[in-house]
């Protein structure tokens, strides 16, 4: 590890990453995950130095598109760019016309999902179903690359069922569709979360493709960003869950690149600011009611470490408004700082 910050001493994640023309500022990503990854996250990521993020699944039927959810999750305003939206389907038609009309919403890179595990996606053969017919693969891909003039990614899984993991063929399937990059998350569908991410078939993609290869799953500390992508050779680290509650990890890896040493915890003080902060885009971004409902995971996840956070986190999803949540949270992370050491 070196202190040096001279471009060709720098460690790669910290090095601008080119997706087709786009240049994003470094390799250290936000894995698209429903119900987290929305507007105000996207950006507090940024914000603490996550170089690119991709957008909630959005479902390719245009009959959808004018429901409240669809609204928010294609809303990038005020977005460091490159924004990037991702779309979910099994029609090629359908992702075609959904590629087009996210691209016309302001999406710069349009991202195709192939990993989502949950039940109600596979159950319309979206998602990680899709893994089961290559053909159909190639149909979509080719339908999304053809539809849009702006890069196409792919974020997908190692393979639908354990001793079936077919990513090798999906990967080439990608690239000889014109996909500008391909994410993988290291399991199955049928691991779901479970278990441990599996790397090795990652490292044979990258081996075997000339796109980038961003790698995803288990990524949850700077040491571990750091030795999945050097054991891998992946272009860029995903990182998903780890991040919930966590926003800064993005900052900890990049000192940790550059440094060598680990970053000091958050104080409350700080973890104060930054989780009031994100209340306040909340419920800007969302409203009255929306917001104080969506903001509990949010605050159960900041505060899910900190002394006397189970009666805290009870008396917190009480709350039905936005003021009395806000108060009840401030005065909760107040009180924490000053028996805090």
């Amino acid at each position: 590890m070196t202190t040096n910050n001279d471009d060709n001493n720098q460690h790669i994640l910290l090095k601008p990453l080119k997706i087709k023309d786009l240049q994003i500022t470094n390799r250290l990503w936000v894995a698209p995950m429903a119900g987290v990854t929305d507007n105000p996250f996207r950006r507090l990521c940024k914000s603490f130095g996550a170089g690119h993020a991709v957008s909630e699944m959005i479902i390719a039927d245009t009959a959808l598109y004018a429901r409240k959810k669809s609204l928010y999750r294609a809303n990038f305003e005020g977005e460091i760019a490159p924004i990037s939206a991702q779309i979910a389907g099994a029609e090629p038609e359908k992702l075609a016309q959904a590629a087009q009309f996210q691209v016309a919403n302001g999406a710069q890179i349009v991202d195709i999902n192939m990993g989502c595990p949950a039940k109600k996606v596979c159950k319309k053969l979206a998602g990680s179903a899709l893994l089961q017919d290559e053909d159909l693969v190639k149909r979509l891909l080719d339908a999304a690359v053809a539809a849009v003039d702006v890069p196409v990614t792919l974020k997908t899984r190692l393979g639908f069922a354990n001793g079936q993991e077919n990513i090798l063929s999906i990967a080439k399937i990608a690239e000889q569709a014109g996909v500008a990059a391909i994410a993988i998350h290291g399991r199955t569908r049928e691991d779901f979360y479970t278990g441990q991410a599996r790397y090795e078939l990652i490292r044979e993609v990258k081996q075997s493709v000339k796109i980038p290869v961003i790698v995803n799953g288990d990524i949850d500390s700077p040491q571990k960003a750091l030795q999945v992508q050097a054991m891998t050779g992946a272009d860029a680290v995903m990182i998903g869950r780890a991040a919930q509650g966590k926003p800064w990890l993005f900052r900890d890896i990049a000192y940790y690149a550059q440094s060598g040493k680990i970053a000091p915890e958050p104080t409350v003080a700080e973890i104060r600011q930054v989780v009031l902060a994100h209340l306040d885009e909340l419920y800007r971004f969302y409203g009255e009611y929306s917001g104080c409902r969506i903001a509990r995971k949010h605050i159960a996840w900041y505060t899910g470490g900190l002394p006397n956070s189970n009666a805290f986190r009870e008396a917190m999803y009480a709350c039905q408004t936005t003021d009395e949540q806000y108060r009840v949270v401030e005065k909760f992370l107040i009180k924490t700082e000053q028996i805090s050491p």
